[in-house]
């Protein structure tokens, strides 16, 4: 069979992957979005379901607020041992509340994860390894290289033998174990046992285009690491491939002896290279030479459609491909909202209910849109270079100088949206784009209903350059309000580490709105 790149689409970085018997475990950063860490479930490495969050709980752990697309949470690994999953993350907050590494764990990935377990080391990039002498052994990324520790976990266990705490310490000091073959930003290391050799794999050259991945193995744990003749043993830079930025890579070996690895990399959708969708997570077969070193892809290289021939993949089909892979629909029926949502910072979750008749109701705080600070929004990512969403927003209950609407958003700083609005009584359509400090809106139409259609649409302008085009419905008719370059809404022109949302969004003018803006349905289907 032939699957096709990525496997999962849009802001999905930093991927780490555990196998348990037929079933595969896999792990994304979130950042500053929550709920965070993403956690999918396969049975073979091409279609994913997500089964819930590591981080569900707004008191679980604090995100910092006000500098958005560059703090949070980052580069989780998530492994499996004698009947624990294990996920190790960094929350980035630079001295903030809960800042630092730690570890939370279950025994059930359907289900809750614990509170965090804070561990005293320093550095990004937090990985576990479970050696078979029954030591844990701690890897991350500081001071430009690639350190190691020894951990000592202690359990306790409620009267049927169930482990319900788990606490870490560190029994040995750091010690760095390899620098990397000279790139910048030597980070992402996962260590593995492989036929009696010690594989340290790590990122290089930054998770930008120049991102590349190397190896190197040692007979001892603690070093010392001999580097891979063929480094960057991965890596797409210098190429004229349409998938660009491939690194931070974590491997596993499925039930039949076959090895793979999932990565982050991005496809740029212009020239000079920008991307929107953020990094995404990506698929790659992984193969041993006669010394004993990976050969990862096409001879180093990432290719968007790949050929499988593996046991695992027979008579598989890609359900992201078909039409039903492509649709999202959510009409807020249900008792909680669905996995694909996200809110920005785990405080803002307590201004948005859902209603079984009335759908999403979004309180309006007393922030703008363009405010860094807590806002009533959530967001869906945008998963494909070109969709179509749609939203009905019923608006009756809006009070003067408060606004809602739909957003395609990359930051506070960088988005467009179509909203409603009261001003001095009067209801109205209008049109915003912010990029950095310019912002401008356009009065489109009075308005003399309470609710209406809108529609988002990611496609080609005239000239073939990418556009974000916003229309609403009138009199059963649709019609265009505005549009916006996509360039605008990149990593490289306004952002960092993340991708653009498609969400939905109310805000009051310096006050708390009392009343509720209601969102009844939205749909999403990708081209």
């Amino acid at each position: 069979m032939e699957y096709v790149n990525p496997i999962i689409s849009g802001f999905y970085p930093d991927p780490s992957i555990c196998r348990v018997g037929d079933d595969f475990y896999l792990v994304n950063s979130s950042f500053e979005y929550f709920p965070g860490i993403p956690v999918f479930h396969s049975k073979d490495l091409i279609n994913w379901e997500q089964t819930g969050h590591c981080i569900s709980r707004p008191g679980q752990l604090a995100l910092r607020q006000g500098v958005q697309n560059c703090v949070g949470i980052y580069a989780p690994t998530i492994r499996y041992h004698d009947g624990i999953f294990y996920v190790i993350s960094t929350n980035v907050t630079y001295g903030s509340k809960d800042d630092g590494n730690f570890i939370v764990w279950t025994d059930d990935s359907y289900g809750e994860w614990s509170d965090p377990v804070f561990i005293d080391l320093p550095g990004i990039d937090s990985s576990l390894f479970f050696d078979d002498d029954g030591k844990v052994y701690y890897t991350g990324a500081f001071d430009n290289g690639i350190f190691m520790s020894e951990l000592e976990f202690s359990y306790k266990y409620d009267e049927n033998g169930k482990v319900v705490d788990i606490s870490c310490k560190t029994v040995s000091e750091k010690k760095f174990i390899w620098y990397g073959t000279g790139g910048n930003d030597p980070e992402g290391p996962h260590l593995y046992k492989i036929n009696g050799w010690y594989y340290l794999l790590i990122s290089e050259g930054g998770t930008e285009f120049c991102h590349m991945i190397t190896v190197a193995r040692s007979r001892n744990i603690w070093g010392e690491y001999e580097s891979c003749p063929r480094n960057p043993v991965f890596s797409n830079r210098s190429t004229s491939l349409p998938i660009k930025g491939t690194g931070h890579m974590d491997i596993v070996c499925d039930q039949y002896g076959d090895w793979w690895g999932v990565c982050l990399a991005n496809r740029p959708i212009t020239y000079p290279f920008k991307h929107n969708l953020g990094r995404e997570t990506f698929l790659v077969p992984v193969e041993w030479d006669d010394k004993d070193w990976p050969v990862i892809g096409r001879n180093g290289l990432l290719d968007e459609r790949i050929s499988s021939d593996r046991k695992l993949h027979e008579g598989v089909m890609q359900k992201s491909q078909t039409d039903e892979g492509k649709h999202f629909h959510d009409e807020f029926d249900g008792d909680a909202l669905k996995k694909d949502w996200n809110f920005i910072y785990n405080t803002t979750s307590k201004y948005a209910a859902l209603d079984k008749t009335k759908g999403l109701l979004l309180y309006g705080t007393k922030e703008p849109i363009i405010s860094s600070g807590e806002i009533a929004w959530v967001g869906y990512r945008q998963k494909h270079h070109e969709f179509m969403a749609e939203t009905h927003i019923d608006f009756a209950n809006m009070e003067d100088g408060s606004e809602a609407g739909f957003t395609i958003y990359m930051n506070n700083k960088h988005h467009y949206e179509l909203f409603t609005s009261v001003l001095d009584g009067e209801r109205w359509l209008m049109f915003r784009r912010r990029i950095g400090s310019l912002i401008r809106e356009d009065r489109i139409s009075r308005l003399a209903d309470d609710s209406i259609y809108m529609r988002l649409e990611a496609l080609k302008g005239e000239n073939g350059e990418n556009i974000y085009c916003f229309s609403y419905k009138e009199n059963g008719e649709w019609l265009e309000a505005g549009e916006g370059e996509a360039d605008y809404l990149t990593t490289e022109v306004g952002g960092r580490f993340t991708g653009n949302y498609i969400a939905l969004y109310a805000s009051g003018d310096g006050k708390d709105c009392r009343n509720a803006v209601q969102f009844d349905m939205f749909d999403y289907i990708g081209v």
